[in-house]
């Protein structure tokens, strides 16, 4: 029986512990991550939710940003939610001029697309690859995808109302990306997919 997969989460800053409960329940090994050393010891990382500006500013004065890219040009599979997402695209539209990315997505992504804080909202939303199920989603200052290119493959869109047809959740290779908050749900079947992704990596 081989050894459960080694996930790091990326603890500079968002909601590292839920993601942390998420990946365990699913049956990984779970390591924060907040060094090189750190890094180099995981064989994937989930980048969380929280403030893009942030991370990528804490990312690049703790001599990471470079190590991360580095680690995805490798082929470490990587999963961001919220301003995860953000920072594993290649393109950020209503960012700070000296905003950086991990990149490796071939989307462009704009922050705080849905609003602000009081605009947070939940639904339901039927993802490729996790079952017939919907699944219900968290929105919070989220991204939305606004173009994605031919090697991205859409998993899924908001289904109704104003936002319809908004791309909300993709993958590229052994990049995974939701602009929503798996993590707050206690529904772990995106993890569970991601988890499926780091397994077959390996």
């Amino acid at each position: 029986m081989t050894s459960p997969p080694l996930i790091g989460v990326l603890a500079l800053q968002g909601d590292v512990r839920e993601h942390e409960s998420a990946l365990s329940a699913v049956g990984a090994e779970v390591k924060r991550v907040r060094s090189l050393v750190d890094l180099a010891s995981v064989d994937a990382l989930v980048i969380p939710g929280g403030e893009s500006t942030t991370m990528s500013k804490l990312a690049l004065s703790d001599g990471l940003m470079e190590p991360l890219r580095e680690a995805r040009r490798s082929g470490m599979p990587m999963y961001g939610s919220c301003a995860g997402m953000i920072m594993l695209a290649d393109r950020v539209t209503d960012a700070r001029p000296d905003q950086e990315t991990i990149g490796g997505l071939d989307i462009t992504v704009r922050r705080n697309a849905f609003g602000r804080q009081v605009d947070s909202f939940e639904t339901d939303i039927g993802i490729v690859g996790v079952g017939n199920d919907p699944v219900h989603a968290v929105f919070i200052r989220a991204p939305w995808v606004e173009s994605a290119g031919p090697e991205v493959e859409v998993l899924g869109t908001i289904e109704n109302g104003d936002d319809a047809g908004t791309i909300v959740a993709v993958r590229q290779g052994l990049l995974l990306a939701t602009s929503f908050h798996p993590e707050l749900t206690g529904d772990h079947r995106i993890h569970t997919m991601f988890a499926e992704i780091v397994r077959r990596s390996r």
